[in-house]
């Protein structure tokens, strides 16, 4: 219970919703774009499958029990490359709590994603969507516009949390650690 009293300074109540919205008038160091989901709200996490960059085949399932971070990219898109130094720096950090990241590359070159996953790092998959079919396929979650995006996962398989725009560490990893926190209370 403790827990949940303190203070996060990535978002603020929104009241024309029972969604936390992210707030940058607030004057906190908050994301604008940013959605938590509460626990008992939560809606299943869409299915994702398809070919990551590798050219092995992806399926989400295979994550259940992960908190999972999926991250809409394109190697065109410039928030992009500036936000993946930050979303590599956590993926290697929470790797060993259970956390696990999966990229979408949509609309994209492939020898461009190829050597954007390259030279960025990045070691965990993505799934490839050059011609927005997958997007499309979960556009009741991620915005087929909307790139980049993050979506939290929890370990039921439940959104828990989603950022509509290029993401911090700062708040990814506070996103993360509130995830994990839940996780070891209700156990």
């Amino acid at each position: 219970m403790l827990l949940m009293m303190w203070w996060k300074p990535w978002a603020s109540a929104d009241d024309d919703n029972d969604v936390t919205r992210a707030d940058a008038e607030t004057g906190v160091n908050a994301e604008p774009g940013l959605d938590l989901y509460p626990t008992a709200q939560r809606a299943p996490a869409p299915k994702l499958e398809g070919t990551t960059l590798d050219g092995e085949p992806f399926a989400l399932s295979r994550l259940a029990g992960d908190i999972v971070v999926i991250n809409v990219w394109g190697s065109w898109c410039a928030p992009c490359r500036a936000e993946t130094p930050d979303l590599v720096r956590v993926a290697t950090d929470e790797a060993r709590r259970g956390v696990s990241f999966v990229g979408i590359d949509t609309r994209d070159n492939p020898d461009a994603a190829k050597a954007f996953v390259r030279a960025n790092k990045v070691a965990y998959p993505s799934v490839i969507d050059h011609n927005g079919e997958v997007l499309l396929a979960l556009r009741d979650t991620i915005p087929t516009t909307a790139v980049p995006t993050s979506v939290v996962i929890d370990r039921q398989g439940r959104i828990a949390a989603r950022v509509i725009g290029p993401v911090t560490y700062t708040t990814l990893k506070g996103l993360l650690d509130d995830e994990i926190a839940a996780s070891k209370a209700t156990r």
